[in-house]
């Protein structure tokens, strides 16, 4: 894959190049600030994005403002963000572009290779990504969603991650079967307009990340 990575932070720049490039992939441009990310990216349309979200000039949301700049001037861009923290709103908004092709990990994740490999991937191939910490904070606090069992709050936490129905049986050990059924549950206490089950699934995602 092609990547474009935006991060400050000259270890864990050089650590990503290092990994990445370990494993096949071309780094075909890196940045270090805000303003650098949207040109950047318009130059070379990589296959895939990794960016920080506060990076200079204000160590604030630059690299999250930027990202959601791109993917409007390069719709479907896919786009990796790394935080230091969970910031719910980042999460939110970020799937407020659409879901596909969208990942958001803690900082701390790179650091476990196949998790970070694995999520950088299925964001390339336009799936979604997000931290199973960000998942847990935003699930504690989402009173919207009252009206989900706790296996269904389960299945739909691990549903924001981006796992398929096949990864969600076997992270609850439970059938495949048993999930189809558990999501054709949630979709309909979410009250979703009829569409593509694909499209549900998201909506499903967004709904309980901008309860």
């Amino acid at each position: 894959m092609r990547i474009v990575i935006a991060e400050d932070n000259v270890l864990l720049r050089e650590g990503l190049i290092l990994l990445l490039e370990d494993v096949g992939h071309e780094i075909v441009a890196v940045v270090g600030s805000g303003p650098e990310i949207v040109p950047t990216l318009l130059e070379h349309r990589p296959d895939v994005a990794v960016l920080d979200v506060r990076l200079p000039p204000g160590f604030r949301d630059e690299g999250l403002r930027a990202a959601i700049e791109a993917r409007k001037l390069i719709p479907g861009l896919p786009l990796l963000v790394l935080s230091q923290y969970v910031e719910e709103s980042y999460a939110a908004e970020l799937l407020g572009q659409g879901a596909s092709g969208i990942g958001y990990l803690l900082k701390d994740r790179v650091g476990h290779i196949e998790e970070f490999q694995d999520a950088l991937e299925r964001v390339a191939a336009g799936g979604t990504a997000l931290d199973p910490e960000v998942v847990s904070q935003l699930m504690s606090r989402r009173d919207p969603l009252d009206a989900l069992s706790p296996r269904e709050r389960e299945v739909l936490g691990l549903m924001a991650q981006g796992l398929d129905n096949p990864t969600i049986a076997a992270t609850l050990f439970i059938t495949e079967r048993s999930v189809s059924k558990h999501i054709g549950s949630i979709l309909a206490k979410l009250n979703l307009p009829p569409s593509d089950s694909g499209h549900r699934r998201v909506l499903a995602v967004l709904a309980y990340l901008n309860a």
